[in-house]
């Protein structure tokens, strides 16, 4: 396994279980204890965790904004199982709003087959990506979030309120059954609430981490999502929540 691989798997694990130890790294990928020592450094380096005796904590807290970077290098397959399965909701022809998220990044990959879709959208990544894509591309502009590659602001909102389109895809940083649906930051928070209310139908993706966890600024409740796509199957207490709330599980 190539270092950048096995740097992924460890940052993957991290998300998932908060903390890990180098000896259960080393035993787990077939290396030497030196080695992830030496791949906790390099992630280290990069504000991607912080070392601790023994292993590795990932350190996060409620306003934390975490960068794209970052953020790209979570739990990409679960990301990528999440584009997938939402890939499924939309239809040839449709008119969608995007955030600057990761997952939602990962689903417009998934869409490349998809004929007739015009994508609105905040998020410079996406629009550098799919530059020679198949869809019609509107960006609409605004100013600039380099942590995130994300336009926030006045213009931002201004552009997305002349349009009404059939879907908002978006993503978040936690929900929970009382505080709801919640952002690191108010900027991309206020988008995303714009977002929703220029559409006729809400997807949220939320990988399995953020349900239950409390985030800085609360975007919206439950009764504003018409689906959401996960990827993992959830608690009963969260089906049942979510039955309550009529909102669509997919998991």
């Amino acid at each position: 396994m190539l270092g950048i691989e096995r740097r992924r798997r460890i940052m993957e694990k991290l998300n998932e279980e908060q903390k890990v130890y180098v000896s259960e790294l080393a035993k787990l990928f077939g290396v030497t204890e030196e080695t992830i020592r030496r791949d906790l450094e390099k992630l280290e380096s990069k504000d991607l965790l912080r070392r601790s005796y023994g292993g590795a904590v990932l350190n996060e807290h409620t306003g934390d904004d975490i960068s794209f970077v970052k953020r790209s290098t979570i739990l990409s397959e679960n990301k990528q199982a999440i584009a997938e399965r939402a890939a499924r909701l939309v239809h040839d022809g449709d008119t969608i709003m995007v955030d600057a998220s990761t997952t939602c990044l990962a689903l417009i990959g998934a869409l490349q087959r998809h004929k007739n879709l015009t994508i609105i959208t905040n998020s410079v990544r996406l629009v550098h990506d799919f530059l020679q894509g198949p869809f019609h591309l509107i960006s609409t502009g605004g100013t600039l979030r380099p942590n995130s590659c994300a336009l926030v602001g006045d213009v931002t909102l201004q552009t997305l309120r002349r349009y009404n389109v059939d879907l908002a895809l978006i993503s978040c940083k936690s929900l929970d059954r009382e505080k709801g649906i919640m952002e690191s930051n108010d900027a991309e928070s206020t988008i995303k609430e714009c977002m929703a209310a220029q559409a006729k139908r809400i997807i949220l993706l939320a990988d399995h981490t953020k349900f239950g966890k409390t985030a800085f600024v609360h975007s919206f409740d439950f009764d504003r999502i018409d689906t959401i796509v996960t990827d993992e199957p959830v608690a009963t207490s969260w089906r049942d929540f979510f039955e309550k709330e009529n909102v669509e599980l997919i998991d």
